[in-house]
């Protein structure tokens, strides 16, 4: 296939840039095995760059919409190249081609509370929506079967663009808050776990009674999806080891926490995830 040419910028800088796009399409899949990803030069009803995918899957028409881009082409492909980077689909530019990239109504939805949109609009607003329709809705005639192929080609799009944000999110989950003894503040926390112990060092016996000071171990995670722990230490004692105590606010998963202030006491890897320990630890009213 031929490297069409590219509007508004020079010789030099194309050449450069489909060396950068083979470099970027190195070890994926052919395309007449997993489909490519495609981008269309802008047009005379279409001043943007645009995605679109082609897929080996249905008998006629194979190409379609997925959305638009950028009337740069360097930020066009930017886009292009993130959204799809972990995809084993290559990447492509092409010519647009009014003939194959025209839809047929074959990808409009014709039930439901998406009665009207295309499946390149559900995929954007609803994908589980979108899923539904490739794995649980049943095709009574041809033409409902290739919509629901069309609707798996759509669904496939979806899972690349996750398996972007899930390496991103793994990412960035892997990582610290700061480093030890820095002063972190304004913190909006997650529980995703709650431990009740007894605090070896408060744990008394007064007139022959025992009396446990338990506290609270948090696991939680940040709006980024760093995990962070921290001890609240109830400020009564209970009669029963293990207990909290019934004046205390007992920690829910799930349950949102602010943290106006706090100190970083120590960063540790467990499970091969990186925790960050706050101390010092004062909670917004």
């Amino acid at each position: 296939m031929a490297n069409p040419i590219l509007p508004g910028i020079s010789a030099a800088e194309q050449a450069l840039l489909y060396d950068k796009l083979n470099r970027y399409n190195e070890g994926r899949a052919p395309y007449k095995e997993a489909g490519v990803y495609l981008v269309a030069l802008p047009h005379d009803q279409q001043q943007a760059y645009s995605l679109w995918i082609y897929s080996p899957l249905p008998e006629r028409q194979s190409i379609f919409y997925i959305c638009d881009l950028s009337p740069d082409v360097h930020e066009a492909l930017r886009i292009a190249s993130s959204l799809c980077f972990y995809s084993p689909r290559r990447l492509l530019l092409v010519e647009y081609n009014a003939k194959r990239m025209q839809s047929r109504g074959d990808d409009l939805v014709f039930f439901g509370k998406y009665r009207g949109h295309y499946l390149h609009e559900v995929l954007r607003i609803d994908p589980a929506y979108l899923s539904w329709i490739a794995f649980k809705f049943t095709p009574r005639i041809p033409k409902q079967e290739r919509f629901v192929q069309i609707a798996k080609i759509y669904h496939s799009v979806h899972l690349d663009i996750q398996r972007r944000k899930a390496r991103q999110k793994s990412a960035v989950s892997n990582q610290y808050l700061g480093k030890e003894g820095e002063r972190v503040e304004g913190l909006k926390l997650t529980v995703v776990s709650v431990r009740v112990e007894d605090n070896p060092y408060k744990t008394q016996v007064r007139n022959g009674v025992p009396l446990f000071y338990v506290r609270q171990m948090l696991k939680l995670r940040d709006g980024a999806g760093r995990l962070v722990t921290l001890h609240v230490n109830a400020r009564t004692a209970s009669r029963h080891s293990g207990q909290l105590p019934a004046l205390e606010h007992a920690y829910q998963p799930g349950e949102t926490v602010e943290v106006a202030t706090a100190r970083i006491a120590r960063t540790y890897t467990t499970g091969g995830l990186r925790h960050t320990r706050l101390s010092y630890v004062r909670f917004k009213p």
